[in-house]
């Protein structure tokens, strides 16, 4: 561990009973640290550690008179008052304290008040504002479960509003993402595994997963991967997301993200795991599939019906907005005889005018509605909204009577920028706008031909693209006729008796970790 190794590198500040404690058996950075009787020692020690930290406070006391103790603690971390009411006040008291030491953490009047036997655990505790108090004489600390720092409240998520469905959404605190999965789903059977990932930061990563539906296989996995990610620190979910992908060059993303309990709730009654990060206000879910990155809960809030028919909308809109500005460019420069005569004499009328090829103009277009997009979302919200549709508005009409766009092309690249906001993961707008740009290249020098390309090459890589092993295609590919009511459609719910297959039956080059080899196929999986 990074402590350790810390304490060890300067084990010659420190003082001489606490090195004796310590012990020279073994590599250092494999013993643990036990806290020293002599409280000096461990004054030291911490004082050490915590050298240049304005933040840290030292509070020394004596309990009845007689026993020297201090209290360590960050400041605006910690409750003060608690610690003054319920900890200070009653140990200065006590009339029987040396009675009643072996027992110490049972009688500090505060809830969440346990033992810690080495000082990793202690720094650990001090750390998440925890205060930890040091007696001289006891051989072990305490720490104090009064840590109180501000915290968001719970609001509706921004990036993934509903019209009808729960207002919830995840926040920044760890605890309180727990506590709202654990009011969705009131089951002992919902796990969660806590690890901490990160030399520096020490960032909380709960997995969490309902046991006797998830397939136990994938929750090794993924504890596997998370366990051997080696970095300083993690800030934000995405660095899971980026550390763990079964691809990392993929643009197409392997986990989904959303700011969501409902939506998490849902994704673990079919048999996937969640990954809850301290900091963080999204949630990943693995394993996923392209066609669950298009799926939105709000078509569970509603008829079968208007579920079916938006999930179909979303993926006519998910091949407009990768195709429509590629297909225009090929059309326009190659095949000009795929367009009526009427419509080939006015976009011929609009273009006599324009300088440069139609795939230049579509690559302008489109560079100047990805900055527009981009400045909308970093000014302010006042401003934002406002900026970006006037912007795009002026831009395009001006460009248009500059003569260095035609209308058709400010049109099309309008109705792509539309469809590409109609999917409900962010993420997967993101990929589709990269793969924008190869495919007009491909059509702009090939026309069609390119075009086709291009998309064959995503199919494949699609195909050959992974989710904790599960297929990125699936069920379609490999066809899994079972699970197609949640696919094609959005069966009526009293349909849907099965959960989707999440890893079982399914080989994955991926997991070939001892104990972790997937089982034999079985049913239709065979196959």
């Amino acid at each position: 561990m990074n402590f350790l190794r810390y304490v060890f590198k300067h084990r010659h500040r420190l003082h001489d009973s606490q090195n004796q404690q310590a012990g020279s058996a073994g590599s250092p950075a494999d013993q643990t640290l036990p806290v020293a009787t002599n409280i000096q020692a461990n004054i030291d020690l911490l004082t050490t550690l915590y050298k240049d930290c304005s933040d840290i406070v030292f509070h020394q006391f004596t309990v009845y008179g007689t026993t020297q103790a201090f209290l360590i603690y960050i400041e605006d971390m910690s409750d003060i008052e608690l610690i003054d009411q319920q900890v200070l006040a009653p140990l200065q008291n006590a009339a029987d304290f040396n009675a009643s030491v072996g027992n110490l953490a049972k009688n500090i009047s505060v809830c969440h008040a346990k033992e810690l036997a080495t000082m990793e655990e202690a720094v650990g505790q001090i750390s998440k504002g925890n205060p930890v108090m040091f007696i001289d004489g006891y051989e072990k600390a305490i720490s104090l479960g009064v840590a109180k720092w501000a915290k968001r409240s719970i609001e509706e998520p921004v990036a993934e509003s509903v019209v009808r469905g729960p207002r919830l959404g995840f926040t920044e605190t760890i605890g309180v993402n727990t506590s709202l999965l654990r009011r969705s789903i009131k089951s002992p059977a919902l796990k969660m595994k806590l690890l901490k990932i990160g030399q520096y930061t020490q960032t909380e990563v709960v997995v969490t997963y309902i046991d006797g539906i998830a397939d136990m296989n994938l929750v090794n996995e993924v504890i596997s991967r998370l366990k051997r990610i080696e970095i300083d620190g993690i800030i934000d979910s995405a660095y899971i997301e980026e550390l763990i992908g079964d691809n990392a060059m993929s643009p197409f993303p392997q986990l989904m993200s959303t700011e969501r309990p409902d939506a998490v709730s849902a994704n673990l009654l079919e048999g996937r795991v969640g990954i809850i990060i301290e900091g963080s206000p999204f949630v990943l879910v693995a394993p996923i599939t392209l066609f669950s990155l298009l799926q939105s809960p709000e078509d569970y809030y509603q008829s079968f019906w208007a579920g079916s028919l938006i999930r179909w909308l979303r993926y006519f809109f998910f091949v407009i907005a990768l195709t429509v500005p590629s297909a225009y460019v090929a059309i326009l420069t190659y095949h000009q005889e795929m367009i009526p005569t009427t419509l080939l004499l006015s976009v011929a009328k609009s273009r006599e005018e324009i300088p440069f090829p139609a795939l230049v103009e579509a690559l302008l277009m489109e560079i100047t509605f990805e900055a527009l997009r981009e400045a909308g979302l970093r000014l302010p919200k006042q401003v934002g909204a406002a900026v970006s549709i006037v912007g795009a508005l002026v831009i395009g009409q001006a460009a248009i009577s500059a003569g260095l766009v035609s209308s058709p092309m400010v049109m099309v690249v309008a109705f792509t920028g539309i469809a590409s906001f109609t999917f409900p993961r962010y993420t997967l707008g993101i990929a589709v706008r990269l793969l924008r740009f190869p495919l007009m290249f491909l059509a702009g020098f090939l026309g069609l031909l390119g075009l086709m390309l291009g998309i064959i090459l995503i199919v494949i890589h699609l195909s050959t693209l992974r989710s904790f092993g599960v297929p990125y295609l699936s069920p379609l590919a490999p066809l899994k006729k079972n699970e197609l009511g949640d696919v094609l459609i959005r069966a009526p719910l009293w349909t849907r008796d099965k959960r989707p297959h999440l890893s079982n039956g399914l080989y994955n080059a991926y997991r070939q970790v001892p104990g972790l080899q997937p089982k034999p196929p079985q049913g239709e999986d065979a196959g």
